[in-house]
């Protein structure tokens, strides 16, 4: 009981300096060392096996974040219950969460390996891939797909610690399984590469490191936890609307990046060819990391936003966020600023041909120019998850992700003999109108935090 005072205390208490110190740094690590799975699986990839190899690995890319969207769903959804139930100090709701959160990812994961697996080859040709780049994905995804399970499991628990507030221990978890990987990954490709399997080696890697790391996962809330315990397994009927609506708007940003970079990956076949969809993938795979951080910091954020409201301090709601916003957007400025300067060098990270960096670094840059403004809008979008305000984080992902994106991914090529170059463009546009629209949802929010606020009084 002393540590969930405790927690609860600091939550409502520390001064938002201290809170994105004390919460944020190690989401943030945590986060990127997640992000160093499929990071290090295509540099492994690329250095070691070659070209083609690396462009399987990136067109499987999007549908890895099936997986990724199932443990949001059911991660993200516990854990903004579970905070909010922190701040009310409501104990029931807080000795079901471990046991819904089991049974609903057995089912959803199961689900997914089944379908996924029978399903890989269709899937792929979705992106435009074809010959030797198709067959590796489909041998690569398959076994990503085999093991769902462990991969929903360690890393919706993992959401739940954080949502508790006991982010270190999280960050540890992840990194062992991180750092597993990394050790993994050249062992693993080197040993099947001769037999033509390289690819499969960084799979392999992946869900080795992912098995043991739910191993861990399920020991610390079996032994050691000391405010969530796993009691009855089962799916519970009370917190399932809550947790699927809070959760289903997080999961909207990984499934639906699945389709924005499956499109991308579909018009710039169309425009640039094999060349242009290795190039795609390898900036795709620099952006997707350098958004992980922020994602690290929403992840500190999501606990205090939570808590806070909760217990019903709704300036001090206002307070955290604004403090988180200038955090995330000084962290996007330390990789935004890196990207512009020496896009070369981050391509040559994943292509081997220094012809096709040096054709990509214009595009490159072009793809980076709205980063900035992503600090802003996964702040805005983690608030209204974490105040159970499903819909308008659900507005801003689906504009983000599909209703802008889409449209505009296709048109742009088309425009003024642009080609492949608005391909490239097509995302930095979106990103522009999403920061405007998020900026006005959210001053709308605070201004209904404080009527809240006044009706209380």
């Amino acid at each position: 009981m002393r540590k969930k005072t405790d927690t609860r205390t600091m939550l409502l208490t520390a001064s938002p300096l201290q809170l994105m110190i004390s919460l944020s740094l190690p989401a943030i690590i945590g986060m990127v060392v997640v992000g160093l799975y499929n990071l290090m699986d295509a540099i492994f990839v690329g250095q070691m096996v070659g070209t083609n190899a690396m462009g399987a690995v990136s067109v499987s890319y999007p549908f890895t974040m099936i997986n990724s969207g199932i443990a949001t769903l059911v991660g993200v959804g516990s854990a903004s219950v579970l905070s909010r139930a922190v701040g009310k100090k409501d104990n029931a709701t807080i000795d079901k969460i471990m046991g819904n959160l089991i049974a609903l990812n057995l089912i959803l994961s199961i689900a997914i390996t089944v379908i996924g697996m029978v399903f890989t080859r269709p899937i792929l040709r979705l992106t435009g891939a074809d010959g030797e780049i198709l067959n590796i994905a489909e041998r690569y995804l398959r076994i990503i797909f085999a093991g769902s399970v462990f991969v929903n499991f360690a890393q919706s628990a993992n959401m739940v610690m954080r949502g508790e507030g006991i982010l270190k221990k999280a960050m540890l978890i992840t990194g062992t399984g991180a750092v597993l990987n990394i050790i993994l990954d050249p062992i693993l490709i080197a040993i099947l590469k001769g037999k033509g399997l390289g690819a499969e080696g960084a799979a392999l890697a992946t869900v080795l490191s992912q098995f043991i790391t739910a191993c861990i996962t399920l020991w610390y809330f079996l032994k050691k936890s000391k405010m969530i315990r796993i009691h009855r397994i089962k799916l519970e009927g009370v917190l399932l609307p809550e947790l699927l609506g809070i959760g289903l708007s997080a999961m909207l940003m990984q499934v639906m990046t699945l389709v924005q970079q499956t499109v991308l990956y579909n018009v710039a076949a169309r425009y640039g060819g094999d060349t242009w969809q290795v190039i795609l993938g390898a900036a795709l795979r620099v952006q997707s990391f350098a958004f992980i951080p922020l994602w690290g910091m929403s992840q500190g954020f999501q606990p205090a936003a939570g808590t806070n409201y909760g217990a019903k301090e709704y300036d001090r709601v206002k307070k955290v966020t604004l403090g988180f916003v200038l955090g995330a957007t000084v962290l996007a400025f330390v990789f935004y600023l890196p990207a512009l300067l020496a896009p070369g060098t981050m391509l040559s990270w994943f292509i081997t041909d220094a012809g096709i960096v040096t054709q990509g670094i214009g595009d490159f840059r072009v793809l980076f120019s709205t980063y900035i403004t992503l600090g802003f809008l996964i702040t805005a979008i983690t608030l209204f998850q974490s105040l159970g305000k499903a819909s308008k984080a659900s507005v801003l992902v689906i504009l983000r992700q599909l209703v802008l994106f889409i449209p505009l991914v296709i048109l742009l090529p088309k425009i003024g003999g642009l080609g492949i170059h608005g391909v490239f463009l097509a995302p930095a546009v979106t990103d522009g109108i999403i920061f405007v629209i998020s900026i006005l949802l959210v001053v709308s929010e605070f201004r209904n935090l404080a009527v809240t606020r006044l009706k209380q009084e």
